[in-house]
């Protein structure tokens, strides 16, 4: 087992790296493609039609996997330094393992479900994998600091519980502002575009009106 968690010391760096490829690539083809506004776009709108949407789904399913493989591996490094020193009980770092594995399936629900396919499903995923990473993240902060000088040193359990700090911070800003979207209309549409019909009507609004107020 020792052999395979060290084995395992990429897979956060790739966690991050991979997923932070996702977003940015799914954002590059959205836009390219003019499927969303390029400022700052809802991240779920990068992924909801083709091509980006199989891209989307592709490579947050790879990140989910990642996701939860780091999260075993943290529970199984936890559990093998409490055989030598008590740090936190069994039950609270299982705990932590089960809630950042829910956050993954948050993740894969996200991936699977479009948004404007199935948003109740959607939203209900990406609420699922935010509060549960937030969680799993304060969590495993706490389990820092308890392991903390032996396993840890005292900076890096300040910076884990900074992380932890801003996340649940932007819980409330995030559920606001999915609850804006969920009630307006703020994405850029391109299917809401004028048709040629409507271009010439509204061209001769504009006449007339531009007649009624000339001399």
């Amino acid at each position: 087992m020792l052999c395979f968690l060290k084995g395992m010391a990429f897979v956060p760096f790739l966690l991050v790296t991979w997923s932070s490829a996702a977003f940015i690539i799914s954002y590059v083809v959205a836009v390219l493609s003019g499927h969303v506004n390029p400022f700052l776009p809802y991240i779920s709108d990068t992924g909801t039609t083709p091509p980006e949407s199989g891209i989307f789904g592709f490579m947050i399913n790879f990140s989910a996997f990642l996701g939860a493989a780091t999260m075993y591996t943290r529970y199984k490094i936890v559990e093998k330094q409490n055989q030598t020193s008590y740090i936190s009980t069994p039950v609270f770092n299982l705990v932590s393992l089960v809630l950042g594995l829910v956050g993954c399936i948050g993740m894969g629900i996200v991936a699977n479900f479009q948004e404007l396919a199935v948003p109740v499903v959607h939203d209900g995923g990406a609420l699922l994998a935010f509060v549960c990473g937030v969680v799993y993240t304060l969590l495993q902060s706490i389990i820092s600091y308890k392991s903390c000088p032996q396993w840890n040193s005292l900076s890096t359990c300040h910076v884990r519980m900074a992380i932890s700090a801003v996340s649940c911070a932007a819980v409330i800003p995030m559920i606001a502002c999915a609850s804006l979207i969920s009630i307006t209309k703020l994405e850029w549409n391109p299917k809401e575009k004028l048709n040629g019909e409507d271009s010439e009507d509204l061209e001769e609004v504009v006449l007339q009106e531009g007649k009624n107020l000339g001399p």
